[in-house]
């Protein structure tokens, strides 16, 4: 599918293709090799407030424009905040069920799923796992490895002890040159600490995969799409389904940037990660609206 068949299908006038993509994957051969998958984040179903007077609408939108595809992806991954958060248990799991009921509409078979610290910072991520399984996992899917690293569910933003012996243990024995994909919710690296954008032991979990020689990293958190290396890893942040953040460190505080009634869903939006024989390309969407 190409980016103007797509935006001609939906009216969007939003999106930007890049180069980048996932390393190493122009080196695996064979056609039966190409896919690609989309990536949604930071929906917050639950929130109510100005930065979004649709906030029970751009959820269900974009799962409409998905679902537009004339060629459906081999899977879908939300990276996290799925919800919006809240201190009373019943509303929380309340909103994750109605979050999962609305996400059952996507026509793809495959949707993975992983929490953010509004979903999991409260409960040590408890309910998420009752509705959506485990927080962390790794699966592979036409010779590429992809790791969901739960950064969310340990106090202090940390992925915590016990959860980087299980990524070495994962890493081990793999081919130090096959691709490799890292779901996460949190920045990795150290991008606005003070904004909480960032993973206090991060650090540690780059030192293992900096052996490998194509990773990718894909988060959420940040609200707003951001492109940034550390070493030969890149890092692709994604924008969010409900309201934008201002850029790292650019104001004294992250609060929502306000909504603009002359440009409904500016910032908003989701994006296709393709990959094939001659490599691989970033697409970013903005929310249709209807």
């Amino acid at each position: 599918m190409q980016r103007r068949d797509f935006l001609a299908l939906t009216g969007c006038g939003a999106g930007a293709v890049f180069a980048s993509g996932i390393a190493g994957c122009a080196s695996r051969a064979g056609s039966d090799r190409d896919f690609y998958f989309v990536q949604l984040s930071d929906a917050h179903w639950g929130f109510k407030g100005p930065p979004n007077p649709d906030a029970r609408g751009t959820l269900p939108k974009a799962i409409a424009a998905v679902n537009a595809l004339p060629q459906p992806p081999d899977f879908i991954v939300f990276t996290g905040d799925l919800t919006h958060t809240t201190d009373d248990a019943d509303e929380r799991r309340r909103r994750m069920a109605e979050f999962k009921t609305i996400a059952a509409a996507l026509n793809v078979k495959t949707v993975h799923y992983m929490p953010g610290e509004h979903d999991a910072g409260l409960d040590h991520g408890a309910a998420f796992q009752e509705l959506f399984g485990a927080t962390h996992y790794s699966f592979d899917h036409k010779g590429v490895h992809f790791i969901t690293i739960d950064n969310v569910s340990e106090l202090g933003s940390k992925i915590g002890d016990e959860q980087l012996a299980w990524l070495r243990a994962d890493l081990a024995g793999r081919d130090r040159a096959a691709p490799i994909v890292v779901f996460t919710h949190r920045p990795l690296f150290d991008l606005a600490p003070r904004w909480d954008w960032a993973t206090r032991d991060g650090a540690q979990a780059l030192a293992m995969l900096q052996d490998f020689a194509h990773v990718t990293v894909f988060y959420g958190h940040i609200h707003q799409e951001h492109h940034h290396m550390t070493g030969a890893i890149a890092h692709h942040a994604a924008k969010s389904l409900i309201f934008p953040l201002p850029a790292p460190g650019s104001q004294p505080d992250r609060t929502p940037l306000p909504w603009d009634p002359a440009a409904p869903y500016r910032g908003l939006g989701w994006r296709e990660v393709e990959t094939g024989d001659d490599g691989a390309r970033l697409t970013e969407f903005g929310v249709v609206p209807t």
